[in-house]
């Protein structure tokens, strides 16, 4: 029963974070100017910390290899779903893969929304993004926020000691 409670938590918390991650590539991977906008402010402010090159690479590409990332994530977070139907045709051994993947993918989108929160709180960005005279109102800041405990709540609920 324990391990039916933790299976459907980890799958709720697996679908918000790969909602989230997977919403924004469009964003990431077209160059949106909403996109722009962050990953250009976060570059401005690191060209005054870790020089020129390194801000402006980061304005120029930070937003491929973040949404790369968070695609990798997400599909290390949904590759039960998939090994768990190739064992329905017999393809496949289901047993324990669950657990493993959504212990590695918490540990992942942890790291990646640490730093986004980071340069939310200590950068020009601000907690609520501003664009054009819009206001995101801190959606975004709070997504992040809600995905740094939820992927160490996945990694908790699904570490097993080996034996």
């Amino acid at each position: 029963m324990k391990n039916n409670i933790v299976a459907v938590i980890s799958w709720a918390i697996v679908l918000w974070i790969c909602k989230v991650f997977l919403s924004s590539l469009p964003y990431k991977f077209t160059s949106h100017p909403d996109t722009q906008h962050i990953f250009g402010t976060i570059g401005a402010w690191m060209e005054g910390i870790l020089g020129q090159t390194i801000g402006q690479l980061f304005a120029k590409f930070g937003a491929y290899g973040v949404g790369a990332v968070e695609l990798i994530t997400s599909i290390i977070l949904l590759l039960p779903a998939l090994i768990w139907l190739l064992g329905l045709v017999g393809m496949a051994n289901s047993e324990g893969k669950r657990r493993q993947f959504h212990q590695i993918g918490g540990l992942i989108a942890s790291a990646v929304m640490l730093g986004a929160v980071f340069f939310h709180l200590f950068t020009p960005l601000g907690i609520e993004v501003l664009h054009n005279g819009q206001s995101d109102g801190g959606s975004l800041f709070y997504a992040a926020a809600s995905i740094l405990v939820l992927g160490v709540v996945l990694f908790i609920l699904n570490f097993q000691r080996q034996r």
